[in-house]
């Protein structure tokens, strides 16, 4: 055998182990992915808009928010929990103390979706993403 046939066939040896080697980590990494899964569709899961502006504007954020496990957004976990003590109503978030600057900015805010079984679809504009974030927690905090 010449040395350009040897340096070959070790080359492709290199490359099949390698590939093997890929292909049993990817195995076992998979598996426990596949333990981990959610169930599909979720319980508890809410759609969320945010606009600056009122309704008619384009530009806004949103996300999907899933709480099981808390997913969606930096403070999903407070959202969701703040959402289960309101049994899933917004509208029964305790309102925070807060001052906030009588400055109008307004910001509409959208959440659509299903909790405990039933849909929520809650529309409502704030003068300002402070009494927004006053009056709906972490809800709708989606720019952290």
């Amino acid at each position: 055998m010449t040395t350009s046939t040897t340096e070959a066939i070790s080359t492709t040896a290199k490359a099949v182990r390698g590939g093997l080697l890929a292909a049993a980590l990817l195995l076992t990494g998979a598996a426990p992915a596949q333990a981990a899964s959610h169930h599909f569709p979720p319980d508890n899961w809410l759609y969320l808009t945010v606009a600056k502006g009122d309704a008619r504007t384009t530009g806004h954020h949103d996300t999907l928010l899933l709480c099981d496990p808390p997913e969606g957004h930096a403070r999903a976990a407070e959202a969701c929990s703040e959402l289960t003590a309101a049994d899933g109503d917004i509208t029964r978030i305790p309102a925070r103390d807060s001052y906030c600057p009588m400055i109008y900015a307004p910001v509409t805010v959208h959440a659509r979706g299903e909790w405990s079984n039933r849909k929520v679809d809650y529309t409502q504009t704030f003068s300002s993403a402070c009494f927004m974030s006053a009056r709906t927690g972490s809800v709708f905090a989606l720019d952290n």
